[in-house]
């Protein structure tokens, strides 16, 4: 029973403890509780305040904005009226222009009429007058600035370029030899023109046949005469004649032979020739077919000058004239030999021989410059470089050196009518004379048509289209002479 008693009270007292400790929680949590909601309500307050001034600062931006845009609109408002009057302005002064402009046209025309009236022209006529007496004044001064110009140009010019071109002739010395479109092989005796002929003459058919070339037998002594254009061929048929007359024995099948072992050695010259021009003038890298074209010209010729020869000479003449004046002597060179080049195929392919070695020289990759140099030097292309111009300047020079070339005596005189009938041609011109073989025409002028002041560019007109109509080599001189009369009487 006790026991059941003190179990009781402790039982009690720890119902009791554990009240309290119940209700001492409930109190705390209570407080706590209470704290969290001040807590939360001054934190939603601090928050409900935040929003309330952040929402009255945008409100006066938006009113701030508002306030801007209304008066930008305002701003707006009076351009357009400022605007609108304006327009209105412009329109009336382009009105009042328009009837300003009226009323002047009337007043020109009314002037215009006045002035055909007191001076019996009309406007045309009076503007054709006009032109013609300026016209006149113009011509007198640019023939006197002409003739100062060219003062100049001589005293500055010509010093120095004959100074280059003396040099350069002097420093590069070539031989001429007169060719032709024959050759000549000489026989041991007259004996030998029959067996050149053959039984009913089937020698002489089978040379020609296969070397495209006329054999001419006739009363020269001791001599066979081979006739043809194309002068590879002559030269095979003449150097298969002269392998038979050494071999004595000439008949089809031996003259078929010979002029087969005649190709190959023509085609072997051919090509040492092309090798040799290269290394005397300094020129590498050409493609070999460039070669082999280059060697062909040594059978080829121009007014009975050799063209191998020539465009070595050439090559020689422009590089000198580069290095003088500090330009590329290698483009220079290289341009001036290969600038005949398409001669070389000229009696094959139809063209010009410019045009066939503009073709020749794109087919072997030359450069742009270099084919400039070679089209440009009988003035068909216009020039693109001063090398090009070199060019030019260097086959003149060596087409005009004394000898190196010659003409017929039927295109001689062609060329004297062809040069005074174009001077005669030329208005103020009374009579002309070809003097110098050609190389200077003396010009009579009308007194009456030509002042003194207007000779130089009646000259200068006659030059240019003696430039234009004319081929010649070298230079001509243009020599305008105007007599001057003083007729009086005695009384």
């Amino acid at each position: 029973m006790i026991r059941k008693s003190v179990a009781e009270k402790a039982i009690g007292s720890a119902e009791q403890a554990a009240k309290n400790i119940v209700l001492d929680a409930e109190n705390r949590s209570e407080a706590m509780k209470k704290e969290l909601i001040v807590e939360a309500r001054e934190e939603v307050h601090q928050l409900k305040n935040e929003v309330d001034k952040e929402i009255k600062e945008r409100r006066a931006e938006i009113q701030r904005s508002e306030q801007r845009i209304i008066q930008k609109e305002e701003s707006i408002d009076r351009k357009t009226e400022n605007l609108e009057r304006k327009e209105d302005n412009f329109q009336k002064k382009e009105q009042n222009l328009i009837d300003k402009e009226n009323e002047l046209d009337a007043q020109i025309d009314k002037q215009f009429a006045e002035l055909e009236r007191i001076s019996g022209y009309t406007a045309e006529e009076a503007k054709q007058l006009l032109l013609s007496n300026l016209e006149k004044e113009i011509r007198v001064e640019a023939s006197i600035m002409i003739k100062d110009i060219e003062n100049k140009a001589k005293e500055e010019g010509d010093k120095k370029a004959k100074e280059i071109i003396s040099g350069a002739i002097q420093r590069c010395a070539a031989d001429h030899v007169a060719e032709s479109t024959v050759s000549v092989v000489p026989l041991p005796n007259d004996e030998m023109k029959g067996r050149i002929i053959g039984r009913e003459g089937r020698n002489i058919r089978a040379i020609e046949t296969l070397t495209g070339i006329d054999l001419i037998i006739d009363d020269t002594p001791e001599a066979v005469i081979l006739s043809g254009f194309d002068p590879v061929k002559r030269e095979i048929a003449r150097l298969s004649l002269e392998k038979l007359i050494v071999d004595g024995r000439i008949h089809p099948a031996r003259i078929e032979e010979m002029v087969e072992k005649a190709e190959r050695d023509v085609a072997n010259t051919i090509k040492e020739e092309g090798e040799q021009a290269t290394f005397d003038v300094g020129v590498h890298n050409l493609h070999p077919e460039l070669v082999k074209l280059l060697g062909r010209l040594k059978y080829r010729t121009s007014y009975g000058q050799n063209v191998l020869k020539h465009s070595v000479e050439v090559a020689h003449l422009a590089g000198l004239m580069a290095g003088e004046l500090g330009l590329d002597t290698k483009v220079a060179k290289r341009a001036g030999l290969l600038h005949d080049i398409g001669k070389a195929l000229d009696h094959e392919v139809e063209g010009t021989h410019v045009d066939i070695g503009i073709d020749i020289l794109r087919k072997y990759k030359e450069t742009e410059t270099i084919i400039n140099g070679m089209a440009a030097h009988h003035g068909d292309y216009e020039p693109k470089s001063l090398e090009a111009v070199l060019i030019t300047a260097a086959d003149a020079l060596s087409a005009a050196r004394p000898g190196a070339r010659r003409e017929t005596l039927e295109t001689y005189i062609k060329r004297l009518q062809k040069l005074e009938e174009l001077a005669n041609t030329t208005k103020g011109v009374e009579h002309s004379y070809a003097i110098q073989a050609g190389r200077e025409i003396r010009i009579i002028a009308k007194p009456d048509e030509v002042s003194d002041d207007e000779m130089s560019f009646l000259a200068r007109e006659i030059s240019k289209k003696i430039e234009s109509e004319l081929e010649y080599p070298g230079q001509i001189k243009v020599n305008v002479i105007r007599e001057t009369r003083a007729v009086d009487y005695a009384k």
